[in-house]
């Protein structure tokens, strides 16, 4: 399923293995192993974003409220809506994500990979900077 390895984005434990990037729309499938670390909640300021659930269960916290997604469902987080996802399952999470129109593309996502896999503690700032840039906004 996932496809090959210059498809994919790694940021710590997290892959992102890229499946469309237009300007319509960024899909990737999403695989969260049990207990990786996440992006800290935040909310996007002019995309849309849809998870559908392809194996394991991931917890999506929407709006403060806790949904579990696993295979063949799904869950719509409307811009400006903060949001977190987080794996406290046993088993790896894989969902399918669509971002809407596609304004958080490949670049954010390798630009973030930069800061997170770098040796040491991840600068917050820089993170924030890149998030900011993005349109991403931290909760």
């Amino acid at each position: 399923m996932e496809g090959a390895a210059d498809d994919v984005v790694r940021i710590g434990d997290l892959e992102l293995h890229f499946r469309l990037e237009e300007p319509g729309a960024t899909v990737f499938v999403f695989v969260v192993p049990p207990n990786a670390r996440v992006p800290a909640p935040h909310y996007h300021a002019a995309a849309d974003e849809l998870i559908y659930g392809l194996s394991g269960r991931l917890t999506v916290t929407l709006a403060g409220r806790k949904t579990e997604i696993g295979p063949g469902q799904a869950i719509f987080i409307p811009r400006g809506t903060v949001h977190h996802h987080e794996n406290t399952d046993t088993e790896t999470a894989r969902v399918l994500t669509s971002i809407t129109p596609g304004t958080i593309t490949r670049t954010y996502f390798e630009e973030l990979a930069e800061v997170v896999n770098a040796p040491g503690r991840p600068n917050a700032e820089t993170m924030k900077t890149i998030m900011a840039r993005h349109g991403l906004i931290g909760a």
